[in-house]
């Protein structure tokens, strides 16, 4: 029998792997518990691509040598090659025990628990495997990868280096640098690495999709789909590259094409959670928030915590006002965003919770996504000019509520002291507004097909002084060109009513009261105070002159019209609880809303019923043009603000058409406008502190006429004489803040508190 072995070594040897099996075999006729017999032969099952057979023979080996390293270590690897990373844990960590100077083994152990996401324990691994040789060009690699799954994406990049350093020709270190270059935003860079490793190993599909990424990041769109069509040539089963390419087709707007990808990507891995919640965002940008809820809690079901689902998760069904389970989930929200998990993009939190340190938490999580970026370097302090230069940034230069407000400010900044320019990266739209803010500004640039760095590198060459973002964290933000240092000064204004949680927005346009003195903590930006309200009007705002009259619209003649045109969303169920008892008590009444879509009618309808009110007495106003929207608010009798994200733009077109607004006054940014506009209109009997004293108000003034007709003379007496609409007293403050900025800029000052006056 111990002639068999040596006769079975030499067959292997040999290439004649049939007849090494048939004596190996005999051998283990002879004596089943013959281990080299075992051993070897597992390893020819190895090289017959026969891996069951293999791990049944390592495992034998095992049971009759548990000590023998080698035994252990070959078991674990093909349990590892086979899919059973899992199974294999034990034989690794057991392997390693018996020959702890074995490079190999704790490279393989690190591989294994890479794969079932245990990033930190691979990194124990591959630093033990490094210890015993430093220029293991793998270990090195490996470690960057785990570095890179941890955030560490500096630290990986040393990795990578060393690791290429040893050999040059590694197409995977190459590739997994150029994605840490890409996590770091650094996507010039990230593609020449990129081009190394195609070179080197042109038919490796990952680094072809990796590449796609960062020119997707670049806004260089279609190269990218390029890069994921050969990907997906080289290697059609790729879920990555489909889904890749169908993130960038909905960057580009491409839904109809981005979807169809999502459903290859899912069908290729039903068990990708980030496909799931990616279609369910492509849905609901298209506002078909039912559909978009299935796909959001099939990736619920598959990862619960997957970066932000469970807030997106939660404006879709607020978007439809599907408050089932309402009070458990919303409570559950707000113990998810004392994490520091990303639970939630922070504008959704807004409109659920009114708690500003849990806002200024939520900002800062998401902040992570948007760090300072220092490739441009720093500005270059400039001598101070005739005029100050202002750059406004957004992509709302259109028909859009931020431009309703602001375009008359655009039109009479003090030219003799300042300069605007207007940087878009929206839509080249063609309305109305558009035409009008294009002769607004000394300026206005397309900026919409360059990258975040290209923008803050082309604010630098204009040498804007003071870099305005209008967007926030709005939908389509472009939080990394600030990221970037587009000005010396950068402010954080109108659009997005919180703090941004980040060290490089120095200002955040504001007034006393959205932000009172004891709410300063829950801002990372420094205040400039303006003495009225923060928020700009436009005169130029036109009411149709057309008389309509309320069977147009479904409204019964003698009945109190309440109303609300806010958007659906920002209705609580708290908030609507109190309209309907308000509809109780007021006999006849009825509540006009923003129509939005039918299934948030349906369930408003539902919810009004189970109140007690009958769903007739919700009647719904669809979308019209703006001057016929103002018009018919002179239809309504009384606007019902929402808690806590108030009307903001809403309520400027109430107020300037003449309807008075009630609100509940709040403690975060988004609770405190309807507040911040009726004080500066002159209306401070319209701002209550409680719910209950808000449903009181509005039951009285619905039942004691006298009361609101001159609550409407008061408003109308002050429409034109108090600050709201005086749109050049709020251009003088606005630019006494900005000229504030550049003072303690060039005097080399930090940031501080501005009071104008």
């Amino acid at each position: 029998m111990n002639s068999l072995i040596p006769q079975a070594i030499a067959h292997f040897q040999g290439g004649n792997l049939p007849a090494c099996e048939a004596l190996l075999k005999k051998a283990l006729q002879l004596n089943p518990d013959y281990f080299d017999a075992h051993h070897i032969l597992g390893v020819v099952y190895v090289h017959q691509s026969k891996r069951p057979l293999a791990v049944e023979s390592f495992r034998k080996a095992v049971d009759i040598s548990p000590d023998n390293s080698f035994a252990r270590f070959n078991l674990a690897t093909v349990l590892a090659e086979s899919g059973n990373d899992f199974d294999a844990l034990p034989h690794f960590s057991q392997a390693v025990k018996l020959a702890p100077s074995d490079q190999d083994t704790w490279v393989n152990y690190g591989r294994s628990l890479a794969n079932l996401g245990r990033w930190s324990e691979a990194l124990d691994c591959y630093g033990n495997a490094l210890k015993i040789n430093p220029n293991h060009a793998e270990a090195l690699s490996n470690q960057g990868i785990m570095l890179s799954e941890l955030g560490r994406n500096e630290e990986a990049l040393s990795c990578f280096q060393k690791a290429l350093a040893v050999n040059p020709s590694l197409p995977s270190a190459w590739s997994n640098k150029g994605n840490a270059l890409k996590n770091l935003k650094r996507y010039e860079e990230a593609l020449a690495d990129y081009d190394r490793a195609i070179h080197l190993s042109p038919a490796y599909a990952d680094t072809w999709s990796n590449k796609g990424n960062a020119l997707g990041n670049l806004r260089r769109y279609d190269e990218a789909l390029a890069h994921y069509d050969r990907a997906i040539h080289l290697e059609p089963d790729n879920a990555d590259a489909w889904f890749n390419k169908a993130y960038t087709l909905g960057s580009m707007k491409r839904y109809d094409h981005a979807m169809a990808h999502y459903d290859r990507a899912i069908q290729l891995d039903p068990d990708n959670a980030s496909a799931w919640y990616n279609k369910g965002n492509l849905l609901g940008n298209l506002n078909r928030y039912d559909e978009a809820l299935v796909y959001y809690n099939q990736a619920f079901q598959l990862n619960p915590d997957h970066d932000f689902l469970y807030g997106d998760r939660l404006s879709a069904k607020r978007s439809i006002c599907d408050w089932s389970d309402a009070e458990s989930e919303f409570a559950e929200f707000a113990n998810k965003l004392k994490t520091d998990k990303n639970v939630s993009t922070p504008f959704t939190v807004l409109s659920i919770c009114d708690d500003p340190w849990l806002q200024r938490k939520a900002a800062e999580s998401y902040a992570k996504n948007f760090p300072a970026n220092p490739a441009l370097g720093a500005i270059a302090k400039r001598p101070l000019r005739e005029k100050i230069r202002v750059g406004y940034f957004s992509k709302d230069f259109n028909n859009h509520a931020t431009a309703f407000l602001t375009a008359e400010l655009f039109e009479i900044h003090d030219r003799s002291k300042f300069e605007v320019i207007a940087l878009s990266f929206g839509p080249d739209a063609s309305d109305n507004m558009r035409s009008r803010l294009s002769l607004a500004f000394d300026r206005f640039i397309d900026v919409r097909d360059k990258s975040d760095m290209e923008i803050a590198q082309l604010s630098r060459e204009l040498e804007i002084d003071i870099a305005v973002d209008l967007q926030g964290y709005q939908t389509e933000h472009r939080t990394g060109i600030f990221a970037h240092r587009a000005a010396p000064v950068q402010v954080n204004y109108l659009a997005y009513p919180g703090t941004m949680g980040v060290d490089f927005m120095d200002y955040l346009i504001a007034d006393g009261i959205l932000i009172p003195p004891e709410s300063l903590l829950h801002y990372s930006e420094k205040i400039a105070y303006l003495p009225n309200s923060y928020q700009a009007n436009d005169r130029q705002r036109t009411i149709s002159e057309r008389s309509f009259s309320r069977v147009e619209f479904g409204l019964p003649e003698d009945a109190f019209v309440f109303c609300c045109f806010n958007s659906l969303y920002k209705i609580t169920p708290a908030t609507f609880d109190s309209w309907m008892k308000i509809l109780g008590e007021v006999k006849g009444s009825v509540l006009w809303l923003f129509e939005g879509n039918s299934i948030a009618v349906n369930n408003l309808k539902k919810q009004a019923e189970r109140s007690g009110i009958s769903a007739e007495r919700l009647i719904f106003a669809k979308f019209m043009d703006l001057p016929d929207h103002l018009a018919r608010h002179r239809l309504a009798d009384l606007f019902l603000d929402t808690h806590p994200y108030n009307a903001h733009t809403t309520a400027s077109d109430a107020l300037w058409a003449g309807l008075p607004v009630l609100s509940c006054l709040g403690k975060s940014f988004a609770s405190r406008v309807a507040a911040s506009l009726l004080n500066a209109v002159h209306l401070p009997e319209l701002i209550t502190h409680t719910q209950e004293d808000y449903e009181q108000l509005a039951i009285q003034l619905a039942k004691q006429p006298t009361k609101l007709a001159e609550l409407k003379r008061k408003l109308a007496n002050n429409r034109l004489t108090t600050p709201l609409f005086d749109t050049p007293l709020y251009c003088k403050h606005l630019e006494a803040a900005y000229t504030a900025m550049i003072d303690r800029s060039q005097a080399d000052l930090p940031p501080d508190h501005i009071l104008c006056s």
